[in-house]
């Protein structure tokens, strides 16, 4: 595939005059001993899409949850927006609001239906008024295809259509910043396309995302940029055209021909 390859969509010329929203400045984190991420220095523009690669257990999900401060470094920064992440809990829990997560396991409350598990942030966190939440809930579930599940429980969806409600309930807080941790992970082969086809669109719509994913099709035709992770440290990094097609680093011909990619 070239760079201008039909399949490829028109938002993944990477911005570089664009923000930066995520910036990683030589970010190590150890846990005990082990050192789970060593130096890694990355950024992420605005309106662009990173996904990081690699085997599992390199770090990926790990430096995703210190975006958010969900873990907090061992040295290095982590800087949201032109500002360090803040180390006091009650300031960190305000940088979370602005960054949707989406976990590889749905974390849907089980006793609430599909609508009030969207409406439940905005009310509760936001101090929205019940009316105006559930009116914004039912305008995602219908980004998601999935308004005629607004009164159905999480017991009665499939893995694909609770993902896609997690995904509503994230876009619920309005963030700066969606986080997806694998999140096809967990999902039957016939209904990660309908979760990836969504996230597709936010890409699409500009919304900056980074995403840790086993899904190479997708990293190959949406994101803006590739970062390819092994034992806590970038191995390689940048646009999906050179990471798929013409890889520098034996590490990544290696884990790719590991998966079967052939381009």
């Amino acid at each position: 595939m070239s760079a201008d390859d039909p399949m490829l969509t028109s938002h993944q010329r990477r911005g570089a005059d664009l923000p930066p929203v995520v910036v990683y400045e030589e970010v190590r984190k150890l846990f005990g001993d082990f050192v789970a991420l060593d130096g890694v220095s990355i950024q992420v523009n605005q309106g662009e899409v990173m996904c990081l690669i690699g085997p599992s257990g390199s770090g990926k999900s790990t430096l995703l949850r210190c975006t958010n401060a969900l873990e907090v470094v061992s040295s290095g920064r982590v800087i949201f927006e032109g500002k360090p992440l803040p180390s006091n809990e009650t300031e960190a829990r305000k940088i979370r609001q602005r960054m949707g997560m989406v976990f590889q396991n749905f974390e849907l409350f089980p006793h609430k239906s599909t609508l009030d598990n969207v409406a439940i942030g905005p009310i509760t966190v936001l101090g929205m008024k019940e009316g105006d939440a559930r009116a914004r809930a039912m305008k995602l579930l219908d980004k998601v295809g999935l308004t005629d599940k607004a009164g159905s429980f999480p017991s009665s969806l499939s893995g694909g259509q609770q993902q896609r409600v997690a995904i509503a309930r994230a876009l619920a807080m309005e963030p700066d910043v969606m986080l997806f941790d694998e999140p096809t992970s967990a999902l039957d082969p016939e209904t990660i396309g309908e979760v990836l086809n969504v996230m597709k669109q936010l890409a699409e719509e500009g919304m900056t995302m980074i995403v840790v994913t086993h899904e190479m099709t997708f990293a190959r035709r949406v994101a803006n940029w590739v970062v390819v992770f092994d034992h806590g440290k970038v191995v390689e990094q940048g646009p999906p055209e050179q990471i798929f097609d013409a890889p520098t680093c034996d590490r990544t011909r290696d884990f790719l021909g590991h998966l079967g990619w052939n381009g």
